[in-house]
């Protein structure tokens, strides 16, 4: 059996579409992660105890179940919440913002908790108040630290992001199962998939080193 170049060509142009979705719907759902991960990072670590036990049920949650459940809950949740039908766009950034906010929370409170209690103190002694020391402060410094781990989370989500094409949002994968039903060139088609799976995630992962290492250039100056 020969290996269908002209095939691969031909699909190669639906395929990158996929993947640009790919990567919007990631992109969307980490900046969704991110945002929900640094305020439930901090609730993990704050004095409020309900605070703390919310965070925790929400880490726990999301983390101990898998995504694929995730994507069927909020996908035929939001239609009773809302009274109409979920958009499966809506429900994937819903779900995979959800998931990936889990795992941000826990990034941000190691990298917070990382931080010398003493940049707590000086702030405080200065004036500012917790919250003032945090954003100004804390956080940042945090930040710089945690950046490794959030480019995991990002090649993570978008491996998993495949998962949304359960719900019939046609990202990469979803795209190659719809030429494969065409065609039947399974091996041409999924062999191509995982090649452009795999540029992204080593597209990310320079692009993170890149980061980090003008983070650290920046903390010498």
């Amino acid at each position: 059996m020969d290996f269908n170049f002209q095939l691969v060509q031909d699909s190669f142009p639906l395929l990158l579409l996929g993947a640009g979705i790919t990567i919007k719907i990631t992109a969307l759902s980490v900046a969704v992660g991110i945002i929900i991960g640094l305020f439930m990072g901090i609730a993990r670590i704050v004095r409020i105890r309900i605070f703390r036990i919310i965070a925790a049920i929400y880490v726990d949650f999301f983390r101990g179940t898998p995504l694929l459940i995730q994507i069927f809950l909020v996908y035929f949740a939001l239609p009773l919440l809302t009274g109409q039908r979920s958009d499966p766009y809506v429900a994937a950034i819903s779900a995979c913002g959800l998931n990936s906010g889990a795992y941000v929370a826990e990034i941000f409170r190691s990298g917070i908790q990382s931080i010398d209690k003493g940049q707590m103190e000086a702030g405080r002694s200065l004036g500012m108040t917790w919250v003032q020391t945090m954003r100004y402060i804390i956080v940042p410094q945090a930040f710089k630290r945690v950046i490794p781990q959030l480019g995991n989370e990002f090649i993570a989500l978008l491996k998993d992001s495949s998962l949304v094409s359960v719900i019939g949002f046609e990202e990469l994968t979803r795209r190659g199962q719809l030429i494969i039903a065409k065609t039947y060139a399974s091996v041409e088609i999924w062999t191509c998939v995982a090649i452009i799976y795999l540029i992204m995630t080593l597209s990310i992962s320079r692009f993170v080193a890149y980061l980090e290492w003008r983070f650290k250039t920046d903390d010498k100056h």
